[in-house]
């Protein structure tokens, strides 16, 4: 599969094109790309301290998780094109500042409301800036330089997932000068400024080069769909889904409808459409998009049924379990690196490879959970299954944008940006919903032992369908 476009439609600050980026650009980038990842699940580690100290009812707790996570959701397509339109560099810079004035506002809250409020302006923050950073890496590289980019972009967002459950834990134990919860939001502070100031040295700038108007019915109707399906799927569970979950659900794909329909007519106008529906008809852009599906649904099912697993089940500490997801971190990040290479040699079908290497893991951890000492299992002898865990998720995030990317033309990288952390974010809430809830429902008849085996067989099918994805993708080199 090759780019439908070069980068050279990008229209930059100055005539001769976006310059080159750096790899202190580089890494500034990769910086905005953890802190929201890492924040989205620091907060989990955090939630009983919080609800004692701030004495919030389980409702106004899960809206610390939710406020966040459909905030974050919502306006990413919107920040992609924000980005199209007034400077990719601008609306990192924007979108870094105020990730860290939030994270201020939630680690001086002084009650749960205000918390609240300041996780969905910290969400909005996040939805500003990460979508500059994939648009920024389309724009400015290419070749071998973009495919290392992109793997240490799915790498770094991957990584970030086990790194907060770490901090958390270690931020929580230290009670750093008595903050306690606090530490978990004030942390955030300074590494966001010296992203910033990182960031105004080595980002470079890029822009469409016809950037659309500000579609507002488009913006409001995507939003409404979203909304309508993440607030159900991350409130539902925890409220016993009442009606108006249900009724919000039936919802969801109305508001998809009509927010295509709208779509479609404006790009026939040539109105310049939020989303343009053409760059979901290239068959390589829905491609992409499905093999997100299996890799975002199941890394969240896994990220919850074994947080609550080795917390309940195991009966470690906050700390414990944190620590026992690194070496499936460690071998997540390494394998990312190796993506490019295992493109090179097997194109399409590494996808397939990272299947198969993931779905081994899975069984593995079964295999040590029916079979070992349970619930006297030690950290080490789960690390070979998660190991190898690690190492099919370390191919398959990479391989997940390098596909997508590959088929979204350079004037559309906002929104294309957009569009696949979208894709992700909805996932990562569909996932904790169904694999979670199917978790919880059976623990009560089977035990935790029993119904983990059955949450990761379920994962493994979905994985399946992934690896025989894979085998439908060009053989030859992906990007």
């Amino acid at each position: 599969m090759t780019t439908t476009a070069s980068t050279t439609t990008d229209s930059p600050a100055t005539a001769a094109g976006p310059r080159a980026l750096t790899p202190l650009g580089l890494f500034t980038l990769l910086l905005g790309t953890a802190l929201p990842m890492i924040d989205f699940f620091i907060v989990n580690v955090a939630l009983p301290t919080i609800e004692r100290d701030l004495h919030a009812p389980p409702a106004t707790l899960e809206m610390v998780v939710a406020g966040y996570a459909v905030a974050y959701a919502v306006l990413l397509v919107l920040g992609g094109r924000l980005g199209d339109a007034f400077g990719r560099r601008r609306m990192f810079l924007w979108g870094v500042a105020g990730f860290g004035l939030t994270s201020l506002a939630c680690g001086l809250a002084p009650g749960a409301w205000w918390l609240v409020a300041a996780r969905v302006a910290q969400g909005a923050a996040s939805a500003a800036l990460l979508p500059q950073v994939l648009a920024t890496l389309h724009a400015t590289t290419s070749g071998e330089r973009r495919a290392r980019a992109v793997a240490l972009y799915g790498s770094v967002g991957g990584v970030s997932v086990v790194l907060g459950q770490v901090l958390g834990g270690v931020l929580m134990a230290a009670d750093l000068a008595g903050t306690g919860w606090r530490a978990v939001f004030l942390v955030n502070v300074p590494v966001a400024v010296a992203a910033l100031v990182c960031a105004l040295r080595s980002v470079p700038d890029s822009r469409a080069e016809r950037p659309a108007h500000t579609d507002l019915a488009g913006t409001a109707l995507l939003a409404a769909a979203l909304i309508a399906l993440l607030l159900p799927l991350t409130e539902g569970r925890a409220t016993g889904w009442p009606l108006w979950s249900v009724l919000l659900l039936i919802a969801a794909p109305v508001c998809a409808v009509l927010f295509y329909g709208v779509e479609r007519r404006a790009e026939r106008a040539g109105a310049g459409p939020l989303l343009p529906p053409s760059l979901l008809t290239s068959p390589g852009v829905r491609r992409g998009l499905l093999l997100g599906v299996p890799v975002f649904v199941g890394f969240a099912g896994w990220m919850f049924v074994s947080a609550v697993t080795l917390q309940q089940g195991l009966g470690y500490g906050a700390l414990t379990a944190g620590l026992t997801l690194v070496p499936m971190g460690v071998a997540q990040f390494a394998a990312s690196l190796l993506a490019p290479r295992a493109v090179g040699r097997f194109g399409g079908r590494a996808v397939t490879l990272a299947a198969v290497v993931h779905i081994a893991g899975l069984a593995t951890v079964t295999a040590t959970v029916l079979l070992g000492p349970w619930p006297h299992l030690s950290p080490l002898a789960l690390s070979p299954g998660l190991a190898l865990c690690g190492i099919g998720q370390g191919l398959q995030l990479p391989l997940y944008y390098r596909t997508l990317l590959a088929a979204i033309p350079a004037r559309l990288a906002g929104a294309g940006s957009g569009l696949a952390a979208t894709l992700q974010q909805s996932c990562l809430a569909v996932g904790v919903a169904t694999l979670g809830s199917l978790f919880l429902s059976l623990v009560p008849g089977l035990g935790m032992r029993e119904a983990l085996a059955v949450v990761l067989a379920v994962q493994a099918a979905g994985l399946l369908g992934l690896g025989w994805l894979g085998l439908r993708l060009p053989s030859a080199r992906i990007m």
